[in-house]
């Protein structure tokens, strides 16, 4: 992992890590500009992985997940994500990708964390809960004393997602959910999870419609497994949930859920999340190939010092001003309110390919020295690998946009 920022004066805007002396990854000072709030959300998520940095390394490499750092990501504010809600503090677009950023940057396990906890839980409630739930939830689920997940993706539904079989149906003054999930982080952690399903009741109007459901993994019927095996964010937990006949009270319907349009909005907010998550992988990678370049000596000479390691470098640098310049546009067209699904579809697209192509630049620099953990960039290798499929796949993000270009869809 890469040393903490640099220090800075008091308000002042926090330029990317210079380890060269002359200039920082921020090549095009981007983000010189940040301040205020947005620059206060920075310097929180700084602070978590200048205290965790280094323990992540060891969870990722045992596949432990760090619950109980939920409570201080949430006492940082970590879990706001640009949410608009007045029960919650204020988050501009701005200081939710930087938080983004940052956090994985440092580890991608607590980035995804960040993203399930506040992008999808937390960002589902406030936006479709009864006054009843969020009552009981908003705070707890902000603050990270209750684990929140997201429950969409079923074992044969990934990128058709649209096609899903959990069903829920009617009986007296309860619904009853049956189907299975895959790859819900926090799935079986003890908390709350937000599963979607399809109504089914012919009788009523709202038969075939796809809602959402408050469920508490406490509940009978309710088995959620943890996934083994992973070779990519090993330090959260992705869960493989049955749920076989759950009973929940009606009042656990989201009353704002109608349709998987709905589903689609959560997913569209956090798509963004996942192009500013692409860049702080991408930058981690990056300064650690630039470090290791200053001090490696091969040949009587710092690694640095050859054209081709110089040239490297540059194709790096190339990667990763353009991936700053996405998020900081998208950023900018998303409090503006003028940001299109599928402009945000570009951006995941285009930054989480950038960002494999920056790994694995930096893993080959590196030499065998980069298959070690302790140098990071193998780990961020492996994590960047998970974000560049979930909240939409590569394939799926292109149909998207091709889409949107043509007017015709290759869906169907």
């Amino acid at each position: 992992m890469s040393d903490a920022a640099t220090s800075h004066l008091p308000g002042e805007a926090v330029s990317r890590y210079d380890l060269t002396g002359r200039r920082g990854t921020d090549y095009y000072a981007v983000f010189a500009d940040v301040s205020g709030a947005d620059l206060d959300a920075w310097k929180n998520a700084q602070t978590l992985i200048d205290e965790v940095g280094t323990r992540m390394q060891g969870a990722w490499d045992a596949a432990e997940f760090p619950i109980d750092l939920l409570p201080r990501m949430g006492e940082l504010g970590l879990f706001a994500d640009g949410i608009d809600d007045p029960d919650l503090p204020a988050s501009s677009p701005l200081a939710a990708g930087l938080v983004n950023m940052e956090v994985s940057r440092g580890d991608g396990s607590l980035g995804t964390i960040v993203a399930v906890q506040g992008g999808l839980a937390l960002r589902t409630l406030a936006l479709y809960g009864s006054p009843e739930q969020r009552e009981r939830w908003l705070q707890p689920l902000f603050r990270g004393d209750v684990l929140g997940a997201f429950a969409l993706t079923e074992p044969d539904h990934g990128s058709d997602s649209v096609s899903l079989e959990t069903v829920a149906r009617r009986d007296g003054d309860a619904w009853v959910l049956r189907g299975t999930k895959k790859w819900i982080g926090n799935g079986a952690s003890g908390g709350v999870t937000f599963v979607w399903a399809r109504v089914d009741d012919p009788d009523a109007a709202e038969h075939g419609s796809v809602r959402c459901f408050l469920v508490e993994q406490s509940l009978p019927g309710y088995t959620g497994t943890v996934i083994p095996g992973k070779a990519s964010l090993r330090a959260i937990h992705q869960a493989h949930i049955a749920l076989d006949d759950v009973r929940v009270p009606l009042s656990a319907v989201l009353p704002g859920t109608k349709s998987f349009k709905d589903a689609s909005t959560v997913l569209f907010a956090t798509r963004s999340g996942v192009a500013w998550s692409a860049l702080g992988h991408a930058t981690a990678c990056y300064e650690a190939a630039l470090s290791y370049a200053t001090q490696r000596v091969q040949f009587g000479k710092p690694l640095a010092k050859f054209q081709l390691i110089q040239e490297r470098l540059t194709q790096m640098l190339d990667d990763l001003t353009g991936m700053q310049l996405f998020c900081r546009r998208l950023a900018d067209l998303e409090a503006s309110g003028g940001l299109r699904p599928t402009q945000a579809s570009l951006a995941k697209y285009h930054n989480t390919r950038a960002a494999r192509r920056v790994a694995s630049t930096a893993r080959d620099l590196l030499g065998g020295n980069g298959i070690l953990l302790e140098n990071g960039v193998m780990q961020h290798m492996a994590d960047i690998e998970a974000i560049h499929t979930y909240e939409g796949t590569e394939s799926v993000q292109a149909l998207l946009l091709g889409r949107d270009i043509t007017g015709m869809s290759a869906f169907v």
